[in-house]
């Protein structure tokens, strides 16, 4: 009985540390990498203009844009708006294979001053990243 006792132990012992210690696995990884993220007034020529954590509720409407590369096979991503943490919109775009793939969202502010947040959710699901601002 005590030996049994012993090697459950020496089990759950052993099933923690490969919890802990083994990479993620590949149900974890979006499959891109995020190179740039950032909130922005607007985007010309696929660039961001004004990148910001501050803006003016006058702007009428802000954008996230995403660039992202090392893109394994075509895929989507959702850009979810949050205002006072209630959901306000999702946008989900195309990503597609390759080396680099930029995309952005845009979000009318509605005259809404206050706590903004837009969550970049993979196809699974799974939020990869947060950005939150500020509208004054």
């Amino acid at each position: 009985m005590q030996l049994h006792l012993t090697f459950i132990k020496i089990a759950g012992l052993l099933v923690t540390l490969l919890f802990f210690l083994l990479p993620a696995s590949a149900m974890d990884d979006p499959g891109f990498v995020i190179s740039r993220m950032v909130v922005c007034e607007t985007v010309s020529d696929k660039e961001p203009v004004h990148p910001g954590e501050t803006f003016t509720v006058d702007i009428g409407t802000v954008y996230c844009f995403l660039e992202a590369e090392e893109i394994e096979e075509d895929t989507t991503v959702t850009f979810a708006w949050y205002f006072e943490n209630r959901e306000m919109a999702r946008i989900t775009l195309p990503l597609q294979k390759g080396r680099r793939w930029r995309t952005y969202s845009g979000k009318k502010l509605e005259g809404l001053r206050g706590n903004w947040k837009v969550e970049l959710v993979e196809a699974s699901g799974i939020v990869l990243n947060t950005l939150s601002f500020q509208v004054q």
